[in-house]
């Protein structure tokens, strides 16, 4: 497996990996892929590349992306400010728990941290395991509303 920068020609694998990213409670029916056309989904991947923070990471295995992550300052469900940049990541399920979500992460935050940014965010349901795995990484609970936690990780500790 290999973790490169996404290219230019695969920016389409953006919208797959944020569906594939949206949590879906235990007996419940997934969105129909059309909820992907809501303005508070469609800015995690329109015009993709024209931020200064617009940095997506993929992993691939023989030739096929098996899991993405990407970073960008938008007004979205983890916005902190306009210097945080908020996060997204999904892993193929096939490739889930096998440590290519955690392969994702600490080349994000390195680059990040390259990159000068101070901090990234996120927003998780709390119903979702994957607060644990970012809590493994470092993110704490920065807020809460009823439903999700925002996390940020402050990239400084970073060596």
């Amino acid at each position: 497996m290999i973790i490169r920068e996404l290219r230019s020609d695969e920016s389409k694998l953006l919208k797959d990996y944020l569906y594939e990213a949206i949590f879906i409670p235990e007996g419940m029916e997934p969105p129909d892929k059309s909820i992907l056309e809501q303005p508070e989904l469609a800015l995690y991947y329109t015009d993709f590349g024209a931020g200064k923070a617009d940095l997506c990471l993929v992993a691939e295995d023989s030739g096929k992306v098996i899991g993405a992550v990407w970073t960008r300052i938008m007004n979205d469900y983890g916005h902190v400010d306009e210097e945080t940049p908020s996060l997204a990541i999904a892993v193929d399920k096939e490739y889930r728990g096998q440590g290519t979500g955690k392969k994702l992460m600490y080349a994000i935050l390195d680059r990040l941290k390259e990159q000068g940014f101070s901090a990234v965010s996120l927003s998780v349901q709390k119903a979702n395991q994957a607060v644990r795995f970012y809590q493994s990484l470092g993110f704490t609970i920065l807020k809460e509303n009823d439903e999700e936690y925002i996390m940020i990780r402050k990239l400084q500790d970073i060596s």
